[in-house]
């Protein structure tokens, strides 16, 4: 599991469910009856075994009971466990049978709806609901005598010391297996499953209904997975992953009992892991594989296009309408659509065809498309589709003919025109004419409108052209090492050669590793290699299209890239000296001078504002945090790593998007779903800030001077407001710092993590701030990240009482600034 910090943000909360009342037992003995509001507790009071009614609207599911386990201690009714979610009853009881099983009854027909189906002694058994949430069926006579457990059959929530793997001896597969919607817990279509094979294992997320995985953790290396290096640093978990003859599985534990975690597959097919925050009266995602909903195979169903930038993201295509809204409205859009006007399919020698193709412009293809070797054109090809009854779609392209058959699904909507996208095409969808005559009336107008529009664009093409100039920095190709001006376009052998097979390996990421290599000239590059197409593509896309055309002596700097076949390279200028985390956590260095460290606060700043303010578009990073901060020989530092950048048009202020960046260094409003700005950069750069000063992470708890724990940017607060700033400084300098400095950094740190975006500064303002022509003022508490750090010592309240008076915070709730004013 990922290196995981407790963020607490709030979130809508859903409408509760009936939670049942409590019986004080956590056990259930033959002769005893478990039905209505009765309920088992765990011994600790965190977990509740009960049977319980969704929450829904629809009389279809009113009725429907279902028994299960929950956290007893949330108040937003949240089930762990699922005994009966494909068998919902309408008037159960739970008991011990006959045979010693633990069963649900249909009280009205008296059949079993529900067993545990072990192998048991009559009347020697017993049922307890243990403290982790596992419900077990054991032996009266010896409690260690586990019949049956609940842990051997997760539904759709990894718990706390639950094993996910196979048990190479009896065939058993513990696997996650997600919910139909959101209030039905009946199998849905998505499995999260541990594969083992000649001795490799990782684990993938697939949908039932198809072999081929649409992401993976990448393989155990000893350490961690693969493709999840952020699992190195253990601060929230403890995990453990056994490979042997009898069995191969993962399973983890909590290092704070108190703390109340999901790691659940939800029913749009995506991993997350939840914390339960108090003061929130929420769960808190924060962590999510994929990030993006569009990679999930068939989330959008069939004859649907999906769009990550737009809510909803699932749409149907032109012709077709939404084949179950009621499902729709419960988040499961795997039925898709359906054809609103039904196929001529007339196919005689003597007759016209009466299909014809609708063209989608700038959309990813599916996988399972057939090449169509014979057709050598675009018309061809479309004759040859049309003489198929099958066939409902044809691209043409540079690769040739594909065509599909039947249903259509997995298309995606993509920018046109992206660098570096192989798989963009128009996509031409077979409706009957009818359709097709319909649409086409319905489009006059649109092209009325932009015919005018674009005279009004060749009239402007003049004025466009001046403003480009102004802003050719941002619009020149980089200059490659033979200095021909332009963007190399590798071939996968050269790369290669320059690698020495890959065998130099820098580092590893989220979507790939990077390889150090030379060219023919002795000029050092670093490779990244993106591991897996289906995962990599859209970064790769998005980092080519964005770090390509600018530069910044504080940005990296692009020098080619590698698109063969399934093939994603891209390559770097080698930065001699690491990334920042190398410098800053790992105990083998002696880390940096401040000095140094101040200087590297500054230009990254600057590199910041240069994407912000100074490019045609404005460019937001998303993902800034010491490992995307490389060095230099002589400590420059260059923000790296575009793959989740995220372009802002000028006349546009806001943007919305798809959570991504790194756990811990999150803007609120990644997690609230709103709209996001420029200022989430501001947000994790102020992180980095309080980073570079102390050279630990912010996450987790770190011990204070009187020996308790408590969140770090919270003890830069109370430490600013105390004036004992040097406890902060990281001891690898030696009390060799610049106080004053070292003050203004921390103040400006805690401006840029305010919760309100608001209240932060601009990147620009920033630099103004570290080059000391404006002064900072005392900033206030971040009050989401008191509520995280839930220290019943803080000195917050009365923290925020000083800056209140001193002018820094209002009490009346409303958008601060520092000083009252960024320019002050």
């Amino acid at each position: 599991m990922p290196n995981l910090v407790i963020i607490a943000y709030s979130l809508l909360l859903l409408i509760p469910l009936r939670i049942p009342a409590c019986r004080a037992t956590d056990t259930i003995s033959a002769g005893q009856v478990l039905a209505g509001n009765d309920t088992l507790v765990s011994s600790n009071g965190k977990f509740a075994l009960g049977f319980f009614r969704p929450s829904s609207k629809s009389s279809h599911h009113a009725s429907n009971w279902y028994l299960g386990v929950w956290f007893n201690t949330v108040p937003k009714f949240t089930p762990a466990w699922v005994a009966n979610g494909d068998k919902p009853v309408t008037s159960p009881e739970l008991a011990i049978s006959s045979d010693g099983n633990l069963v649900i009854i249909d009280q009205s027909t008296k059949s079993i709806i529900w067993s545990t189906q072990a192998n048991t002694t009559a009347n020697s058994t017993r049922a307890m609901l243990l403290k982790t949430g596992n419900l077990v069926l054991q032996s009266t006579s010896n409690s260690s005598n586990v019949l049956w457990q609940s842990f051997d059959y997760p539904t759709d929530t990894h718990l706390a010391g639950a094993k996910l793997g196979r048990d190479k001896v009896t065939g058993m597969n513990r696997r996650l297996v997600s919910r139909k919607n959101s209030i039905d817990p009946a199998p849905g279509m998505y499995a999260y499953e541990l594969h083992e094979k000649n001795g490799s294992a990782r684990f993938s997320l697939a949908a039932l209904n198809s072999s081929t995985p649409y992401w993976s953790s990448g393989e155990w290396n000893g350490h961690y997975f693969g493709a999840i290096p952020e699992m190195s640093g253990r601060q929230l978990i403890d995990f453990m992953f056994v490979n042997d003859e009898q069995e191969v599985y993962f399973t983890y534990t909590l290092l704070d009992d108190a703390t109340i975690m999901r790691f659940a597959l939800n029913n749009s097919g995506q991993v997350k892991i939840l914390l339960w925050v108090e003061r929130a009266q929420d769960w808190v995602p924060v962590y999510t594989n994929p990030n993006d909903h569009c990679d999930v195979y068939g989330i959008c169903g069939s004859f649907t296009i999906c769009d990550e930038d737009k809510l909803p993201y699932c749409s149907c295509m032109e012709g077709f309408s939404i084949r179950s809204p009621d499902d729709w409205e419960l988040e499961d859009r795997t039925g898709g659509c359906m054809r609103n006007t039904p196929l001529d399919c007339t196919i005689n020698n003597n007759t016209s065809m009466q299909d014809r193709f609708y063209p989608i412009p700038c959309v990813g293809l599916p996988d399972n498309g057939r090449k169509i070797a014979e057709a050598t054109s675009v018309v061809g090809c479309a004759q040859v589709c049309l003489g198929n009854y099958n066939c409902t779609a044809y691209s043409y392209g540079n690769n040739g003919c594909f065509a599909w058959d039947d249903e259509l699904t997995n298309v995606k909507q993509q920018q046109c025109g992206e660098i570096g996208n192989n798989n963009q095409a128009t996509l031409y969808l077979r409706l009957a004419d009818k359709e097709v005559q319909r649409l086409g009336s319905n489009r006059r107008w649109i092209i009325i409108g932009s015919a005018i529009c674009a005279s009004v664009a060749i009239f402007g093409l003049l004025s466009l052209f001046i403003l480009l100039m102004t802003r050719r920095l941002c619009a020149h190709r980089m200059k490659n090492l033979q200095g021909d001006g332009g963007i190399i376009m590798f071939r996968y052998s050269d790369l290669q050669r320059a690698t020495k097979n890959f065998s130099e390996k820098l580092g590893t990421g989220g979507f790939g590793s990077v390889f150090k290599g030379v060219l023919n000239d002795s000029s050092a590059i670093a490779v990244k290699r993106l591991d897996g197409a289906r995962q990599g593509e859209k970064q790769f896309r998005a980092e080519v299209r964005s770090i390509g055309t600018i530069q910044h002596i504080n940005l990296v700097k692009l020098i080619g890239f590698c698109t063969e076949g399934d093939r994603r390279l891209i390559v770097y200028e080698h930065m001699q000296n690491r990334s920042l985390d190398a410098h800053l956590f790992h105990s083998n260095t002696t880390g940096l001078k401040w000095s140094i460290r101040y200087q590297i606060a500054l230009r990254v700043a600057r590199g910041l504002v240069y994407l912000h303010d100074s490019c045609q578009d404005c460019i937001i990073h998303c993902d800034i945090k010491p490992e995307n901060i490389l060095l230099d020989a002589s400590f420059v530092p260059k923000i790296a790593d575009f793959g989740m950048a995220k372009f802002l048009g000028r006349d546009f202020s806001r943007v919305l998007t798809t959570m991504r960046g790194t756990i811990g260094y999150l803007a609120p409003e990644w997690l609230s779903g709103t709209l996001i700005t420029a200022k989430v950069d501001v947000y994790s750069y102020g992180m980095v800030l309080l980073e570079i000063v102390s050279g630990k992470r912010n996450s987790g708890r770190q011990c204070t001077t009187d020996d308790e724990y408590a969140y770090f940017p919270v003890q830069v607060a109370n430490k600013l407001l105390d004036g004992n700033v040097r406890s902060l400084v990281d001891s690898n300098l030696h009390d060799d710092v610049h106080l004053e400095q070292v003050e203004r950094v921390l103040k400006i740190a805690c401006w840029c993590i305010q919760d309100d975006e608001f209240d932060r500064p601009t990147m620009g303002e920033v630099v103004l701030y570290l080059e000391g022509f404006l002064e900072v003022d005392l900033p206030p508490m971040p009050r989401l990240l008191e509520a995280i750090a839930g220290n019943p010592h803080s000195k917050s309240n009365w923290y925020m009482d000083q800056a209140s008076q001193e002018g820094g915070l209002k009490d009346d709730g409303g958008s601060t600034t520092p000083g009252g004013s960024p320019m002050t």
